[in-house]
């Protein structure tokens, strides 16, 4: 198995679309395209792998311009193929829809470069077999998936994920809905240490405490901040409290005017999360994954306003539950009470650059305060 999220599209049946189609993924860096006909490919660049699918037999253009071959039929038949072609790479394609053909997909994943594999049952279990299978092993598996939302399943079962996707492309859009689904997994960004410049308790307000359905660890939280351009780094319930156990999936976040990151850079205020919302987890070191709101707690409570300055002078404002129990990160991780905050304290925060309208970045006049 590999590090790396590939994608890969699927033209066999897009149609006429297919000359814009290769456009936009050409555009959007896709890893490789699945076609019938090779010459269709032909003004690709070479950072795009041209496959081919192949039910067995021998072609009749000797493979001519493609750079992968996947053959359906045995090992043998796959062995024999690269043997009398030697300038074509070869790997496996398995349909999966028994125990039978799920052990030739785990020995395919542990024996072969490339594996290509179609589960037909929805079930995800197969796929979690086969990644245990392959661990430790260099090939590369590549899973069909029917649509973007499958693919995002797919990217990361296991936490791990299948090495990549293959997704049929239906029109314009696919091959950036499915480069978007790969990148929801993994990524950074950068986070500055703030200094806190003062506080003050501010009256009854409203705030959120987001519930997750994963565990945070304990140097990940989420980011929150009265403004767009400045946020805090609130840290999930996993340490030690005492009257109350821990809760690990939830983050005591703020008020619930507050904003918040979601994936593809977007924010939402608090009291915008529902169930199956997606927001932003970020641990001390800017390393970062999409995970999904179970639930959205908004109760009254007494408020208290922490505000902090960049390194570059911009001010930061986070709007807090006013009570000890609820806290920030700071540098190397360091737990920080909320209420025991002073001038020149140091909190973890982030800073983006672009004004928001409705949660999108946009590059505009927007003055908060």
């Amino acid at each position: 198995m590999t590090d790396s999220k590939l994608c890969w599209l699927d033209i066999r049946k897009v149609g006429e679309l297919a000359p814009a189609v290769l456009e936009e993924a050409v555009h959007q860096r896709i890893d490789a395209v699945v076609a019938d006909d090779m010459t269709m490919l032909a003004d690709l660049p070479p950072t795009i792998r041209r496959v081919l699918v192949h039910d067995g037999g021998e072609p009749a253009d000797g493979f001519a311009g493609a750079d992968l071959v996947l053959v359906s039929g045995t090992a043998d038949d796959r062995a024999k193929l690269a043997e009398a072609y030697p300038a074509i790479e070869f790997g496996r394609y398995v349909e999966i829809v028994d125990a039978d053909s799920l052990e030739t997909a785990c020995l395919s994943a542990r024996t072969e470069r490339w594996s290509l594999l179609d589960f037909r049952d929805p079930t995800k279990i197969p796929l979690e077999i086969v990644i245990a299978a392959a661990a430790g092993c260099d090939g590369t598996v590549v899973t069909t998936a029917a649509d973007v939302e499958e693919a995002r399943i797919i990217f990361g079962v296991l936490e791990l994920g299948s090495d990549g996707v293959l997704m049929p492309a239906r029109s314009v859009g696919d091959a950036t809905a499915l480069k978007q689904a790969a990148g929801t997994t993994t990524g950074e960004i950068p986070l500055v240490e703030l200094e806190v410049t003062a506080t003050a308790h501010i009256g009854m307000g409203e705030r959120a405490c987001v519930d997750t359905c994963s565990y945070l660890g304990k140097d990940e939280g989420i980011l929150v901040g009265s403004h767009s351009k400045g946020m805090v780094l609130c840290v999930s319930e996993t340490h030690p409290l005492p009257y109350m156990p821990t809760r690990p999936f939830r983050v005591n976040a703020g008020a619930i005017h507050s904003y918040t990151v979601s994936h593809h850079g977007r924010t939402h205020y608090l009291s915008e999360l529902v169930a199956g919302s997606k927001v932003l987890a970020v641990d001390t070191k800017g390393r970062t994954r999409v995970v999904s709101v179970g639930r959205v707690k908004i109760e009254t409570r007494p408020l208290i306003s922490v505000d902090a300055v960049a390194p570059n002078g911009q001010p930061v404002n986070l709007i807090l539950q006013d009570d000890w129990h609820v806290r920030v990160l700071g540098p190397g991780g360091a737990v920080l009470n909320s209420t025991e905050l002073r001038p020149g304290d140091k909190i973890l925060g982030h800073l983006p650059t672009a004004d928001r309208h409705v949660g999108y970045p946009i590059d505009e006049f927007c003055r908060e305060q």
